[in-house]
């Protein structure tokens, strides 16, 4: 019988958990993930080559070549079986290290440098000697009981980010580097719109959950006619958004490592790539961005102004915006509310995109949704077809959703159920004005406010305090004036029947 979602979840947490020693759970899930994703390999890889003995009997050459024709294939050696089988060895580490490089090489094109930032031998991030073994030795012994070659593809990836969540609540503030919390995410992927045929970009792809869940939405419309960019900063990271990739069967997205800010690696012709559709979870007010080399950018994404030095939220949003197609493409990008509102270089730049008209909606969530951050967020929708020249450019209104309300109280994070998800989609979707949580305000009266984007100056939250009737409420106390005088006699006798009066 088939294994269900909830139990691969389950199971699969058990055995990623089972072995953590003294390291952070921000690098150990680095490990942990990539042994799973080392088995998931070889367990295909296995399922495969039985297949294929089943067609060609003991050739092995005939098998060996059709492997490596398949979409991946692991070298005698170098399976988990392999390694598995000399767990009780001191190197163990060492072991582990050579069966992934020789995975690597062997699929030089779709795997290469998948596992690199990775040292299971290392003493300086896995402890002594004895405790790393253990760390292996354990997390070996527990994915060996798992069997993933009937798993599908869906079901293994929605495993992988089921683990990524789990490991990002044991991360805390460090979870902002690899992942989007899902219910955040799915929204934001919902915002953007995706159509089949877009080209589908994260320039801060973390651990690529955002980005899969975009792709995702045309899927929901019975097309995979897509395709998927991403670049990463952090190497680990971006390993795991690789595995996490191909886990889902997306294999020919293009994931980039590198600084989105100061080395654009998605380039075509020595020019950007230009991208339908965008989704993206900054750093919020990054420090040390990049701010000196950004007036010399070559592709000139800051012509509009530079952002300060210490907070580099307009420079991702100036990078998105540049690689948009003009005139079509279309963009959702968290932010913090600072992003709204701050005046010198950041207001000059929110002035020009107003004025450029490509400011489609402005949605403002709860509190206490990120690890990373107890502050509210927004949700900034860029539209290029409002453009001059765009099928939206005689639309003049933005729209805000105030929508801080929207969300279930936790004890320690609050979360956006589906209800409130819903709701404000379709108020986004349908551009509806609600009383007290969204409205279509003219350009023509932000201009007015100064090109201020703060949320409550344009859609009042103020609930009026009910009123209160005067005669009734004191014909009630003259109702009770004798109830009240009755008990006072009653309280009296009591407490002299106790001599106390």
């Amino acid at each position: 019988m088939a294994i269900s979602q909830d139990q691969l979840n389950q199971t699969l947490w058990a055995a990623a958990d089972s072995s953590r020693v003294q390291v952070d759970a921000s690098i150990y899930k680095d490990y942990a993930l990539a042994v799973l994703f080392f088995k998931y390999l070889s367990d295909k890889s296995k399922a495969e080559v039985k297949k294929l003995k089943e067609r060609f009997g003991d050739d092995e050459n005939r098998i060996n070549e059709k492997m490596k024709l398949s979409r991946f294939y692991l070298p005698e050696g170098a399976r988990f079986e392999d390694v598995y089988a000399r767990k009780e060895e001191d190197n163990i580490g060492e072991i582990l290290n050579k069966a992934l490089h020789a995975v690597e090489d062997q699929n030089d094109k779709k795997l290469r440098g998948i596992f690199g930032a990775l040292d299971f031998n290392s003493e300086a991030v896995l402890g002594k000697l004895e405790a790393r073994n253990r760390m292996v030795r354990n997390l070996l012994n527990d994915f060996n009981k798992i069997e993933l070659a009937d798993t599908s593809e869906d079901i293994i990836g929605n495993a992988y980010m089921y683990l990524i969540e789990r490991f990002g609540a044991d991360a805390g503030k460090k979870a902002g580097e690899f992942f989007t919390k899902s219910q955040v995410a799915e929204l934001v992927a919902r915002l953007a719109r995706p159509r089949p045929g877009d080209r589908i970009c994260d320039p801060t792809v973390g651990s690529g959950g955002l980005l899969l869940l975009a792709g995702k939405e045309i899927q929901k419309q019975g097309s995979n006619n897509f395709a998927l960019y991403g670049q990463e900063s952090k190497g680990s990271t971006y390993q795991l958004c690789r595995m996490n990739m191909y886990l889902h069967g997306m294999d020919s997205a293009q994931i980039e490592w590198g600084d989105t800010l100061n080395e654009p690696m998605l380039v075509e012709d020595d020019h950007l790539m230009k991208f339908d559709i965008e989704v993206a979870n900054p750093p919020f007010s990054l420090d040390k961005w990049g701010y000196e080399k950004a007036s010399s950018d070559k592709y000139n994404r800051f012509w509009r102004g530079l952002p300060p030095k210490s907070k580099g939220d307009y420079a991702f949003i100036s990078h998105m915006v540049e690689t948009l197609k003009p005139k079509t493409g279309r963009m959702a990008v968290i932010v913090p509310h600072g992003v709204l509102f701050r005046g010198a270089s950041e207001g000059r730049i929110r002035e020009s995109l107003i004025k450029e008209n490509l400011i489609d909606a402005v949605i403002g969530l709860p509190a206490g949704l990120f690890q990373t951050t107890g502050i509210p967020v927004a949700i900034l929708i860029i539209d290029r077809a409002r453009e001059k020249g765009g099928e939206r450019e005689n639309e003049d209104k933005i729209l805000f959703i105030e929508a801080s309300k929207e969300f279930k109280p936790g004890k320690a994070m609050n979360s956006l159920e589906p209800e409130n998800a819903d709701k404000i989609f379709n108020t986004f979707n349908e551009r509806k004005e609600i009383e007290r949580f969204s409205r279509l305000v003219p350009i023509s009266e932000i201009a007015e406010n100064d090109y201020n984007l703060n949320i409550t100056r344009y859609v009042d939250t103020f609930e009026p305090e009910p009123e209160i009737d005067i005669k009734a409420t004191l014909a009630k106390i003259a109702e009770l004036k004798p109830k009240l005088a009755e008990l006072e006699k009653k309280m009296d006798e009591y407490l002299k029947e106790l001599g106390v009066k």
